[in-house]
């Protein structure tokens, strides 16, 4: 897959992390499920503020993997809340890596959709704040 360059999007990431060699795969690669646990930790940071409290993963609703990522990377995490339920919450991640440090080049790498519930302290159910 060639590199398709991009920008990093205009705000702040809620998650930035650089893969180390226990990250990859036999083919020198990051693993896909490092990724994936990155992903979940960045979706839930937004579902957890707009909660208030505790959430937990109900549902990966899709999940691409545009580029593969490398030891050395700059992974930043963007998420936002796309949708609400009364106790559920979509948030979009987009995920892109800035590498080459001496030529820099930035590339989007992943892009997911997840949907947390928000819980109590006994793993309930529990409804959203009232004017989330």
């Amino acid at each position: 897959m060639p590199d398709e360059m991009t920008r990093l999007p205009d705000k702040q990431p809620v998650l930035r992390v650089m893969p180390m060699p226990a990250d990859v795969n036999p083919q020198g690669d990051v693993f896909g499920g490092w990724i994936m646990a990155q992903v979940d930790v960045a979706g839930a940071i937004p579902a957890m503020h707009l909660a208030r409290g505790r959430v937990t993963t109900v549902a990966v609703n899709s999940f691409q993997f545009k580029q593969a990522v490398s030891v050395g990377d700059v992974v930043s995490f963007f998420a936002e809340v796309v949708e609400t339920g009364r106790t559920s919450i979509k948030v979009k991640v987009e995920v892109y890596a800035e590498r080459n440090p001496t030529r820099p080049i930035t590339v989007k790498v992943t892009e997911a959709e997840l949907t947390y519930v928000a819980i109590n302290q006994h793993g309930e159910k529990q409804l959203l704040p009232i004017g989330h």
